[in-house]
């Protein structure tokens, strides 16, 4: 137990010089342009790699935890969960180019402590589909995210049985299904991509047994972190009654993107450490500044417009993201009912 927790702690300590260097002195008045260049200037390529390093520590602590009963089990499996999702969000600033001093290192760290060990698409491809087909066409119909929406049930019209099975979608047969062909699509031929991919199960294997197999791996990759990747892409916008403005780029994001939590610290914190990390809360400020750090996107967030939609919670209440899309797709079948 005592080996697990300090792996765990020696993880979160290699992840803090990149905090340091890039989070300390950010002047609370500071704009878009002076952010970016004080980003530029704390540019390098060592405190990213120890920030990706430490969150396989935090991991080989978590297997190392599995072994010691159920709660522990439970925990690492959760655990492990959130630093898949970790490594997605910080792969993510990667493909925007952001992570990194140099465009070559940004590639390297991504593919090599995120996309390979979980089997995610390349980068490029991830480039291609994130930075060139999303964010310009967010919550458009030719954005792809919609499509993957549409694709678990959240159309137009939707019932509400089928709209509260789309909220765990990964979750159910065809969501569990869904991710295992994504998986083997993405190793498809892609032999370096597959042994990283096979060598992290086997680690874990290799440091706590099948236990920290399959609580540290197989359910976090194909259940828990699947939900908390849903579940993020679920709260990045109003996806179904987007308010599609004109203007600069802030006030155009304004109209099509939520600001989960704006009143609660609690929960805000609870969701940047958890399902919403590295910047993804402020996932905003990054739709209006694609350029920016997530360590610079809740000083700019200070700054901006008042977004379309700021709801307080992500599935329960009449103030939640679920009823926003709820009442978004169910408008269609009312308006038609009250013409017929």
């Amino acid at each position: 137990m005592l080996l697990a927790l300090s792996l765990i702690a020696l993880g979160v300590a290699l992840r803090l010089p990149d905090h340091i260097r890039f989070a300390r002195r950010v002047p609370r008045a500071a704009s878009a342009a002076q952010l970016i260049a004080l980003q530029r200037s704390r540019a390098n390529d060592t405190t990213p790699a120890l920030l990706l390093a430490g969150q396989w520590v935090q991991v080989t602590g978590y297997w190392l935890l599995v072994g010691h009963g159920l709660w522990a089990a439970t925990v690492a499996a959760a655990g492990t969960a959130v630093q898949f999702r970790h490594l997605q969000e910080i792969s993510h600033h990667a493909v925007h180019g952001v992570l990194a001093r140099t465009r070559r290192a940004n590639l390297l760290l991504a593919e090599v402590f995120a996309h390979h060990p979980l089997a995610l698409v390349p980068v490029p491809v991830r480039h291609r589909r994130h930075v060139v087909d999303h964010h310009p066409r967010a919550t458009l119909a030719a954005d792809p995210n919609l499509a993957e929406l549409d694709q678990a049930g959240l159309r137009p019209g939707v019932t509400r049985w089928r709209f509260l099975l789309a909220l765990v979608h990964p979750l159910t047969l065809t969501g569990i299904r869904e991710t295992g062909s994504t998986l083997m699509s993405n190793l498809r031929g892609q032999h370096a991509r597959a042994a990283a991919a096979l060598a992290v199960p086997g680690a874990a294997y290799l440091i706590g047994g099948w236990p920290a197999a399959v609580a540290g791996f197989l359910i976090p990759r194909l259940l828990l972190y699947p939900l908390l990747a849903w579940w993020s892409l679920l709260a990045e916008h109003t996806w179904f009654d987007a308010e599609h403005r004109t203007g600069t780029r802030a006030e155009v994001e304004a109209g099509r993107c939520l600001r989960l939590y704006p009143h609660s610290r609690i929960l805000a914190a609870f969701a940047a450490w958890t399902w919403l990390p590295y910047g993804d809360l402020h996932h905003y400020a990054h739709s209006a500044h694609p350029g920016l750090r997530w360590n610079y996107l809740p000083a700019l967030e200070r700054h901006l417009p008042v977004p379309h939609a700021t709801p307080g919670a992500l599935l329960l209440g009449p103030d939640s993201v679920a009823r926003r899309h709820h009442d978004a797709l169910t408008a269609v079948r009312s308006a038609d009912a009250a013409l017929r």
